[in-house]
């Protein structure tokens, strides 16, 4: 497992990216703007349409530096990387136990199993933390449903029939979503989950935080030497990163869901940096975006205890620690993939 460094993030929808030296150097309108040096990086993520330069692609392949390009939205768009890490044998493992709808259903289950759990620990959490405020009777018998999930999802022996049952839970999760929002009640609300286009501020920044949670995991996949695009649970298709989408299920309310709840009830964020266009999208300005990914590498630095490993480590890390645990088990050298629960 590799040390967690720091990931640049470019908003400024025309800025282009070239390479002086040894340096990443931002230019806009053909002015440098910034300059930071390749080695402080292990990431690049660019929410810009202007491009980069092809030395600079070629300078972070060549140093295993993930260059991604978003859409301003958040949608991803595509990602540079150098040649594949890993041994082959891993791979092939990989791809044996992908083809196989039995080995996947096995290992896909466990990702659910994480992911369900840990949105039962949110609700539990919420109404520990504020029953005063809180209808805990509605949240408890939500609660309860989730229990009955992860027992359904333990007995599934089939792909289909474990994503209706995870797309059942994540129903229910998203039911009592809206109460654990407890300030700025007026301009951020949920009312369901939507995602192309988000329709509220709250589903933008879920969107945008998914976003960059997929790309912490897929860069992890990719540095233990697993194919990131080839997955268990989300099948096979041409430029999905499907495997960082199975593994990122466990860590979406537990980690990213928190993370935005948290920016609205602390009021790090405001409505005034959400825009909706004619047919319902919203947007965020650059000032939003910068907000929030200051406070995303700050939540990467957070130290916690990790549930299976038993080791402090950063939340950050906690992406790379799951690939790593992933490899093992596709190796041979784990009975089964331990899903991240949180505690």
């Amino acid at each position: 497992m590799r040390k967690l460094l720091n990931t640049l993030y470019i908003t400024s929808p025309n800025a282009y990216l070239s390479l002086d030296g040894e340096n990443i150097v931002i230019l806009r309108q053909e002015k440098e703007v910034s300059r930071i040096p390749l080695h402080n990086l292990e990431g690049i993520v660019s929410f810009g349409y202007t491009g980069a330069s092809p030395a600079l692609m070629g300078a972070c392949a060549k140093r295993n530096i993930t260059l991604s390009f978003m859409k301003q939205s958040g949608k991803f768009l595509a990602r540079v990387v150098g040649e594949v890490r890993g041994n082959v044998t891993l791979r092939k493992a990989q791809y044996r136990l992908s083809d196989s709808p039995e080995d996947s259903n096995k290992i896909a289950r466990n990702f659910i199993l994480g992911k369900i759990y840990n949105a039962r620990w949110v609700i539990e959490r919420a109404t520990r933390d504020y029953a005063i405020r809180l209808d805990v009777d509605k949240l408890k018998r939500v609660s309860k449903v989730l229990v009955n999930s992860l027992k359904l999802v333990e007995q599934s022996d089939d792909l289909e029939q474990l994503r209706g049952y995870e797309g059942e839970a994540a129903s229910q999760y998203f039911r009592v979503f809206d109460d654990l929002i407890l300030q700025q009640k007026e301009q951020f609300y949920f009312r369901s989950r939507n995602k192309r286009p988000p329709l509220d501020n709250v589903n933008a920044m879920l969107s945008f935080v998914y976003t960059l949670l997929a790309h912490d995991v897929a860069a992890a996949l990719e540095t233990v030497g697993l194919d990131p695009y080839v997955g268990f649970l989300h099948r096979d298709r041409p430029g999905r990163i499907s495997l960082a989408l199975d593994m990122m299920e466990e860590l979406r309310s537990v980690y990213a869901d928190r993370f935005v709840i948290s920016l609205i009830n602390k009021r790090e964020v405001n409505a005034e940096g959400f825009t909706q266009k004619e047919n319902g999208t919203v947007i965020m300005n650059d000032d939003i975006k910068i907000t929030i990914l200051k406070a995303w590498q700050s939540k990467k630095q957070e130290i916690i205890k990790h549930p299976f490993l038993q080791e402090r480590l950063s939340w950050g890390l906690v992406p790379y620690a799951q690939a790593m645990l992933l490899a093992r088990f596709i190796r041979g050298d784990l009975d089964g993939y331990p899903p991240f629960m949180w505690k």
